[in-house]
């Protein structure tokens, strides 16, 4: 029993301490510097594209980004743009 506690106690420090470093979306880019940006496309939902921005975000190192344009029929696209 004690094992199981350890293992999610400790897969829960993975995700909680992973999701600290990832990029956040920001709707205004006020006092920011950019730094690039980054693009998606063939993405099944809208939800996934803002996911894979923000994974694409943080992959560069990125501390936010503010999407600049998203959109499509059967697939999605989306295109970020990355600020320090």
């Amino acid at each position: 029993m004690k094992k199981v506690h350890a293992q999610v106690f400790a897969t829960l420090m993975v995700i909680f301490s992973t999701a600290s470093w990832a990029a956040s979306e920001v709707t205004t880019d006020t006092g920011l510097t950019a730094m690039g940006s980054v693009s998606v496309a063939g993405v099944d939902t809208l939800h996934d594209v803002q996911h894979q921005l923000a994974k694409k975000a943080a992959q560069q190192g990125a501390s936010s980004y503010k999407i600049i344009s998203a959109g499509g029929d059967d697939k999605y696209f989306g295109v970020a743009e990355l600020y320090k």
